[in-house]
């Protein structure tokens, strides 16, 4: 009984001093199939398998994606869009311009007028004569059977706080839903789906065939033709000092960045010239800096050709008739559509007009070398 007793005792203050006997764990094998956790990915992502669950979360955790840090950056204000104009569109007929409002709704002959064509006017105020509408503009008076009232599209642009470390771009097409992997069919059933311009980040990318494939999550890629990408690029062109100011418009892309100094300020999805009105690449300086004018080409009359907008905001001229300017008449950043000026929403406009002075570096760049370089394939340019 008493060595019954010592052995009791004995265990009671093995128990008490909190000694227990070691739980024998089989170490992790090349079978097992477990999760690392995330520090351990982060810090020692060897020690994780290369397979299944545990490498899949390891390769997130290298690429960033476990847990993913916003960009350096905010929305551009919108306020800075704010302009003194409204504007509306000419229909397919000339346009007249009455020197009342009374006029303008008695009838008759106008003062002046503006042929067929690609027209839009701007106008200061609204007013109803006799049951019908009325435009001021700075030609004269309109009548509002003549025109339809156009929508100033919002700005895209970002601006940043300092340089962001990997590259990101913008969804250049509503509704577009990412594929699981690289060349795969769109996933419509889980998403996410996305607005066009949504802001993504690249994690990664895959040649698939002809085109480049981004990874913007997880398990999610999407085709280069939706995207608008901007790769941060600190280096100045040749012949700007580091320390200056200039800015960079990626004609492949369609994205205009602006640097100072070597780190990224400002981005911003953008419209340069269509086929046959290309933006021509170099290296310009700012010329004329304009805070609206009138643009103006072609025949007039001519509706195939001939183009007259009023009143276009924040003009920075750099190479002959081509401009980067605030647009009114389309929402199409991301796309080439314009006559080779560099077409940008009225906020952003306003930024990079604030950022430039005359004598500021532009570089046009196109890094696919699709845009031809000839300068007898060049007029003045235009819109």
């Amino acid at each position: 009984m008493a060595m019954v007793q010592s052995a009791l005792l004995a265990l009671f203050l093995f128990l008490a001093a909190g000694v227990y006997p070691a739980k024998q764990v089989d170490p992790p094998t090349e079978t097992r199939d477990y999760l690392c956790a995330p520090r351990l990915q982060l810090r020692q992502p060897q020690r994780c398998p290369s397979y299944g669950p545990g490498g899949k979360l390891a390769e997130l955790a290298q690429l960033g994606l476990l847990s993913p840090a916003p960009l350096p950056a905010a929305a551009i204000d919108q306020s800075l869009g704010y302009f003194p104009f409204s504007y509306a569109k000419v229909g397919s007929g000339p346009v007249s311009f009455y020197s009342s409002a009374e006029d303008a709704a008695g009838g008759g002959g106008g003062v002046s007028s503006i042929g067929k064509g690609f027209v839009y006017v701007s106008y200061n105020d609204r007013l109803e004569r006799g049951g019908s509408t009325i435009y001021a503009t700075s030609n004269g008076y309109v009548r509002g059977s003549q025109v339809s009232r156009v929508e100033v599209p919002r700005s895209v642009g970002l601006v940043f706080e300092r340089t962001p470390d990997r590259p990101f771009a913008w969804i250049i097409a509503g509704g577009t839903c990412p594929s699981k992997e690289p060349g795969g069919a769109p996933d419509y059933s889980t998403g996410p789906c996305f607005t066009r311009n949504t802001v993504v980040q690249i994690y990664g990318e895959q040649q698939v065939g002809e085109w480049i494939w981004y990874r913007i999550g997880p398990d999610d890629w999407i085709e280069q033709r939706l995207l608008a990408v901007v790769n941060p690029d600190p280096t100045p062109p040749e012949g700007v000092d580091p320390q200056d100011r200039w800015i960079s418009v990626n004609l492949y892309e369609q994205t205009v960045t602006a640097y100072e100094a070597g780190v990224l300020k400002f981005a911003t999805a953008a419209s340069t010239g269509r086929n046959g009105f290309w933006t021509k690449p170099g290296l310009f300086q700012v010329w004329a800096k304009l805070e609206r004018t009138d643009m103006s080409g072609g025949v007039p009359g001519d509706p195939n050709n001939y183009y007259f907008l009023q009143d276009i905001p924040w003009v920075l001229y750099f190479d002959q008739g081509r401009a980067l300017h605030g647009t009114y008449w389309h929402a199409k950043f991301g796309t080439p559509t314009s006559r080779g000026c560099v077409n940008l929403g009225f906020a952003d406009a306003n930024w990079i007009f604030d950022f430039a002075q005359e004598g500021s570096w532009v570089y046009i760049f196109d890094p696919s070398g699709n845009t031809p370089t000839d300068p007898s394939l060049y007029g003045p340019g235009g819109a």
